[in-house]
């Protein structure tokens, strides 16, 4: 199964990030936008493990989220993938200040599940939450624009009180996500 650890995001920042991409999308553009069912932040992709493994998942989420506190979480500007990418733009994405209780949760995480013999990250952790995926240049020029009137707004805050480990089916409509397991932060 197809898997990884996130952070739901609130119906707030769900709305706000709708709205967002509703104003977004006028502008045209060959562009897959995310749906509010979609719209989260990824903390660790864990990509295909065997069913069994799921457990071992749920039980590491839930044993370092009761050593941790929750924490605020705010999305803040927008960019693309690769930065700079002008034309070149893969992912549009709406920005996640760095808070150190975001930060540290991610690291551990790390940490526990490379113990627990998953693989580690290679990347550096850049926290955003995906808005939309490009799948052609049609009209992305005009979308960018638009996206960048966003570059420095607040899109809202929430607090992170819980982790949730998801299982994500890939259908031709687009990935479904199914929760598997929350852990709540104490």
């Amino acid at each position: 199964m197809r898997t990884f650890v996130a952070i739901d995001l609130s119906p707030e920042i769900k709305i706000a990030l709708e709205a967002l991409i509703r104003n977004v999308r006028k502008k045209a553009g060959g562009v897959k936008w995310v749906g509010p069912d979609a719209m989260h932040l990824t903390i660790k992709f864990l990509g295909e493990i065997p069913d069994d493994k799921a457990g071992t998942v749920g039980t590491l989420l839930e044993g370092l989220a009761g050593t941790r506190r929750p924490f605020p979480l705010k999305l803040k500007g927008t960019g693309t993938f690769p930065p700079g990418g002008g034309m070149n733009a893969r992912v549009l994405w709406a920005g996640v200040v760095e808070d150190p209780g975001l930060m540290e949760l991610q690291a551990a995480l790390e940490d526990e599940f490379e113990k627990a013999g998953f693989p580690r990250e290679n990347r550096p952790f850049h926290p955003h939450m995906t808005l939309g995926r490009v799948k052609s240049p049609d009209g992305l020029e005009r979308v960018l624009r638009e996206l960048d009137r966003y570059g420095t707004v607040e899109l809202g805050e929430m607090t992170v009180a819980r982790l949730t480990f998801f299982q994500s089916v890939l259908k031709p409509s687009g990935p479904e996500y199914r929760v598997l397991t929350e852990a709540a932060l104490e």
